[in-house]
């Protein structure tokens, strides 16, 4: 990475392997789907069927853990803990944070999916008759599974490990950082960079392959409101025009560009939902959304872990392992880029927001867009609709607005809202791929994310002229079984981390000093004995003659008021005072040595065969619920008094509550 002159920018911001790599790999891919097509697609296709048919019950299984993961977290003690320094706030608004994790989740999505995927399932349902009844609630209740809390836990754990160990532990803004709990300084190696290339390379291909078939809904939408053909031509021409419009976007950043386009994105959406719900039929889409939600949610246990194991069907495979996969695959664009925008939240608020936010918006768009689709299919007759849409996917919308009122009006608004949900996942794409590829920098040189900006164009163009668009796109879904391991390891390191910043905060709370130790005037002393390793045989000796003479103090005038107390020690050198209290619980408090290996800044011998020579002992305060870790090697007499007698008081207390 380049070190610029004082007061110069730097002309460019990279980490070498990393760029170069991913240069490299994405030329290498993009020749082979562009030269070789139709094999590259078999090849892929091979990979992704072994996937599903062999491990389609891992992906079951990790994304049903990634639920449970984030869900517990929130709801667990580290709740609390914020993404950042404790005194941080978060950097956006709640209206433009959720804006920005909806435009990047998976808008697009919804305009291409909305009308499509529950027609597709009511004409053609995994078990049962088709375009019933019936297959009008389980077509809804399986859109709504595939786009509901599984999808937004998935991208929540790596956004959540990503802010965390970025903003929190101060470590670049990489998925590499995500593992320093568990390899510690070799993320900065081969590991490291191995880790971010592979992230690069699904970010790119996942936006690249999104913006080829993207283009072909925007160019249905033209065609439906100027006549405009459809073709790959006008196709490429709506990808340079896009990309340019992406690029601007990325070179504004952040706040001038992505955040405002992600709020007009919202706008939009916001308006064509309103239309909908009042154009189309009004009641029965606000029956079905309380119907739709309670469904989904009674079962979703049930279609959680439900492989169809005993009536195989190639159903699974194609829709809810293929969703798996490609949220699998967004996860590192998505998590980073809602780990960039979620700096100062709590990892609660963080999960709330990013699970319940978009999902509720989720629910209004799928069942006021799907249960329209559908009553007009199944209540009014239109089988126009169904046959479109199993002839051509990408203009379900189109054809669906053809049956309300004002719809060129409306497929006008939504094909701008088609292009502009593009723009943002192109740019936040590319913004999130010039952080991996500049070792987490957030200042890097405009031209760098114009770059990747521009190569993602370039991929799209080169792909859908050679017709490799769907190789691609089933190369990143295969691709999603690996990264789901590294996605289990992200977990795991970040419940490490989390369980050492709670065992950090819990020993701060709860950390007791020599009381006369700040009184006592001799601060290099005090620091002296901080430093200080005593052996078992100096802790022995600070037990014989200053502990057990102070709790002798304390029995004894326990005594003369009237309780029973008694001092005890052992051989082990432990000594402890016992107060009964009849039927009540007795209170109990004890010191005891207890070895621990040396610190080693403290070592000048580190050699295994010197560990127990080289132990250090502690004189541990240890009550009745056990040890209470910390130390009281070196406290006077009269502190060790005091100290004592705050633990019974405190044991009175729980007495009284009792009672």
């Amino acid at each position: 990475m380049e070190t610029p002159a004082p007061g110069h920018p730097p002309r460019y911001r990279i980490n070498p392997p990393v760029f170069f790599t991913s240069v490299v790999l994405v030329v290498a891919f993009v020749l082979l789907a562009v030269l070789l097509p139709e094999a590259s697609e078999r090849w892929f296709t091979a990979v992704q069927d072994w996937v599903i048919n062999q491990a389609g019950w891992f992906y079951v299984l990790v994304v049903a853990g990634f639920l449970v993961f984030v869900v517990a977290l929130a709801a667990s003690q580290y709740g609390r803990i914020k993404l950042g320094p404790d005194h941080s706030t978060p950097d956006y608004s709640y209206v433009s944070w959720f804006a920005m994790l909806f435009s990047a989740g998976m808008g697009i999505g919804l305009m291409y999916f909305g009308v499509a995927e529950p027609i597709m399932h009511f004409s053609d349902p995994p078990v049962g008759d088709p375009s019933t009844v019936a297959a009008a609630r389980q077509a809804m209740r399986i859109t709504m599974f595939h786009w509901g809390l599984h999808a937004w836990a998935i991208y929540a754990v790596v956004g959540l490990a990503l802010a965390y160990f970025s903003f929190r532990q101060g470590l670049p803004l990489t998925i590499r950082s995500s593992l320093y709990p568990l390899i510690g300084e070799r993320i900065y190696g081969p590991i490291g960079h191995a880790v971010d290339t592979f992230a690069v390379l699904g970010t790119l291909f996942g936006v690249a392959t999104s913006l080829g078939f993207g283009v072909i809904q925007v160019n249905s939408g033209l065609a439906y409101l100027f006549d405009l053909p459809v073709g790959v031509g006008v196709q490429i021409g709506l990808i340079a025009v896009i990309t340019a419009m992406a690029t601007v976007s990325v070179a504004f950043g952040l706040d001038g560009g992505i955040r405002r386009v992600s709020e007009l994105n919202m706008v939009l959406a916001v308006v064509l939902l309103v239309f909908v719900l009042v154009a189309g039929p009004t009641v029965f889409l606000l029956q079905t959304l309380v119907q739709n939600t309670g469904m989904y949610l009674s079962n979703l246990f049930s279609m959680t872990f439900n492989l169809y194991a005993y009536e195989p069907t190639g159903w699974i495979g194609g829709w809810t392992l293929f969703y798996w996969g490609w949220w699998i695959a967004w996860s590192p664009f998505v998590g980073m880029f809602i780990a960039r925008v979620s700096r100062g939240r709590t990892i609660r608020e963080f999960v709330v927001g990013v699970l319940l936010v978009p999902l509720g918006f989720t629910f209004l768009w799928m069942t006021f867009f799907g249960d329209t689709a559908i009553h007009m299919v199944l209540i009014q007759g239109v089988q126009e609709l169904a046959e479109a849409v199993a002839a051509d996917s990408s203009v379900a919308l189109f054809r669906f607005f053809e049956e309300l009122p004002f719809s060129s009006i409306t497929s006008l608004l939504a094909t701008l809202l088609v292009i502009t949900f593009f723009v943002t996942s192109s740019d936040s794409g590319s913004l999130v791929i010039d952080m991996l590829t500049s070792g987490g920098a957030e200042d890097s040189p405009t031209w760098q994310r114009v770059f990747w900006s521009v190569l993602e164009g370039v991929i799209a163009a080169a792909l859908l002229v050679a017709g490799g668009l769907s190789a691609l796109q089933t190369a990143s879904i295969a691709s999603a079984l690996p990264f789901s391991i590294v996605m289990v390891v992200i977990c795991w390191g970040l419940l490490k981390a989390l369980r050492l910043e709670g065992a950090k905060r819990s020993s701060l709370r709860g950390a007791r000093v020599d009381p006369s130790g700040p009184r006592s005037g001799n601060w290099q002393q005090r620091l002296a004995g901080m430093l200080h390793n005593p052996g078992r045989k100096e802790v022995l000796e600070h037990l014989r003659d200053t502990v057990a003479p102070a709790l002798a103090a304390v029995a004894a005038e326990l005594q003369r008021q009237g309780l029973e107390a008694r001092v005890q020690d052992s051989e082990d050198g432990r000594v402890w005072v016992e107060v009964g209290h009849g039927e009540e619980i007795d209170f109990y408090y004890s010191v005891r040595p207890r070895p621990y290996e040396p610190p080693a800044f403290a070592m000048s011998d580190t050699r295994a065969s010197r560990a127990e020579a080289l132990k250090y002992y502690r004189a541990e305060v240890h009550l009745r619920e056990g040890g209470q870790d910390y130390d009281i090697m070196g406290w006077t007499r009269e502190a060790v008094i005091n100290d004592v007698i705050d633990h019974y008081q405190r044991h009175l207390h729980f007495l009284a509550a009792v009672r």
